[in-house]
């Protein structure tokens, strides 16, 4: 008896032991961080300095922007530029026509190259209408619109438009074509405008060397003496030809219009009527010289024969 009490004793103590060391191993035991080695960085990126609020950028003024639409191809031929010695017809035209081209001219010899949107050669370059503008109101007048659209209506208000539908320069069309004309074309770029007329040059006449017909004005592809130039130039005046590969893309040369201010034809006509009041002045003047010399001889005659 004293032995079965011992054993459930010992038992017992066991099965408490046991107990608690389950419990114990079933508690989570608190585990300590674990403390990383910081890296070295061996090239640190410097900190960015602190820095001012940025300026807007400044936008570029009109004539910088003129200057960088105006940059000629290194294809291109430079400037062409003749004497007004070297046209036909140059002296035949009246004064102020004369005057016009002797301006034009001297535009051609300044190196202007092809600048859109410019109607002063104090850019470095003009655009075709820019340059008729110019030089007519450098030479009086003042009402001419400012493009080649306007251009050509206000010519056609005044009646001095001449019509062409030929595709040669030798076309009777052209017969009443004189120097200091305006010349006008259509599809030489794709426009809204209406009538869309888009180029614009002055005829020059007849060049005496070559016998072509030559014009002048600002362009950016024209032709002279077969190579292409791109500014103020003298152009040979040629009538466009068609592309067969692309007959959408067709130009037009419309037709030309005497200046109204100074149309030669009207020039002429009033030189001419000019000319025959001055010989009717004088015409008169003679007879009246005579009709008070003839009663002074009447006198003096009768003078003679009466007695002393």
């Amino acid at each position: 008896m004293t032995v079965n009490l011992t054993f459930f004793r010992v038992s017992a103590c066991l099965v408490v032991c046991i107990f608690c060391s389950h419990a114990l191993l079933a508690k989570p035991s608190a585990k300590k961080p674990v403390q990383k080695t910081p890296v070295v960085d061996e090239n640190p990126e410097p900190l960015p300095l602190p820095q001012a609020d940025p300026k807007p950028a400044a936008k570029p003024s009109p004539s910088a922007k003129l200057q960088s639409e105006s940059a000629r191809p290194a294809s291109a031929a430079p400037n062409a530029t003749i004497s007004s010695d070297a046209l036909i017809e140059f002296h035949g035209a009246s004064p102020r026509v004369r005057k016009l081209i002797e301006a034009a001219l001297a535009l051609t010899a300044q190196d202007l190259t092809y600048t859109y949107g410019s109607a002063d050669p104090a850019n470095g370059g003009m655009d075709c209408s820019g340059f008729v503008y110019y030089l007519l109101q450098k030479n009086g007048i003042t009402d001419v619109p400012r493009d080649a659209s306007g251009q050509y209506v206000w010519l056609r208000k005044a009646g001095a438009f001449r019509a062409v539908l030929s595709r040669k320069v030798e076309s009777f069309e052209l017969n009443e074509l004189r120097p200091g004309d305006l010349l006008f074309w259509a599809g030489t770029y794709s426009t809204d405008r209406d009538p869309p007329i888009t180029h614009a040059m002055i005829y020059l006449g007849t060049e005496k060397e070559s016998k072509s017909r030559v014009m002048v004005g600002a362009s950016n592809g024209r032709s002279y003496h077969g190579r292409s130039r791109w500014g103020v130039s003298v152009f040979d005046f040629t009538m466009p030809k068609v592309d067969p590969d692309h007959p959408q893309k067709r130009v037009d040369f419309v037709g030309y219009a005497h200046i109204p201010a100074f149309d030669t034809n009207a020039e002429a006509e009033a030189a001419s009527e000019s000319t025959k009041v001055s010989a009717a002045d004088q015409t008169t003047e003679l007879k009246r010289k005579k009709s008070e010399e003839a009663p002074d001889k009447r006198s003096k005659g009768t003078r003679s024969k009466t007695p002393g």
